[in-house]
């Protein structure tokens, strides 16, 4: 049991640092909004990780097989991705732009936060495929012991939560120095990564299908 857990602690610090959409928007919802609304949606995406995983865990390679199968569910995730970018970068908000950020906060929408996170992780097909790929890799030295595998990922899971909330912290500093200007200029720049986000996850789509196969998405992942 200490071996697997000190296999995860590494992993799940790693899953942390993982470029994709929801790490930018946690960070820009962490300076933006504050802590309890990053921790809010970071909240729907462990939610939406332990979905994932419980999934992954009871389909294993035949589902990862069929995601590889019908790119059209990359194209999917990636429009929706690109045009939540989209909206991103052109929503003017004149009330942002005209009142303290603090009013801001007092305003903040929690629960639409919360649901937020499990939205995009949803949407983001790649995640799910990252989650079967773990599971394809890690279960035997697992020995496909149900008890290892519960350790296993809570131990990874904690990890990345804990890790999470640090960046939030840190993000969090940068939250006294924006003024609703370089609010908006952020968010701009974070439409601008969500649609690269988008694209790329479009490009997948349109892969040829022996780029594809499992085992190349895991090392994609990975």
């Amino acid at each position: 049991m200490l071996q697997d857990i000190q296999s995860a602690l590494p992993l799940g610090f790693f899953l942390s640092f993982l470029i994709g959409p929801v790490f930018f928007v946690l960070l820009e919802t962490s300076a933006t909004k504050g802590f309890r609304a990053a921790l809010a949606f970071n909240t729907g995406v462990i939610l939406t990780d332990i979905l994932f995983i419980i999934i992954a865990y009871f389909s294993s390679y035949q589902l990862l097989e069929n995601i590889s199968n019908q790119p059209g569910l990359f194209v999917f995730g990636g429009v929706i991705i690109t045009i939540y970018g989209l909206v991103t970068f052109f929503k003017k908000d004149k009330k942002e732009e005209n009142s303290a950020s603090k009013i801001k906060v007092h305003q903040t929408n929690y629960l639409g936060l919360f649901i937020k996170g499990i939205f995009l992780n949803i949407i983001n097909v790649g995640v799910l495929i990252f989650w079967l790929g773990i599971i394809i890799v890690i279960g035997p030295s697992l020995e496909n012991d149900s008890n290892r595998f519960i350790v296993f990922f809570t131990t990874m899971l904690i990890t990345y939560f804990v890790t999470d909330i640090l960046k939030i912290l840190l993000a969090k500093q940068l939250k006294q120095k924006l003024t609703p200007v370089i609010i908006m200029k952020v968010k701009k720049v974070l439409g601008i990564i969500l649609v690269i986000c988008g694209l790329v996850l479009i490009s997948k789509g349109f892969l040829p299908k022996e780029h594809l196969n499992p085992s190349i998405l895991i090392e994609d992942m990975s």
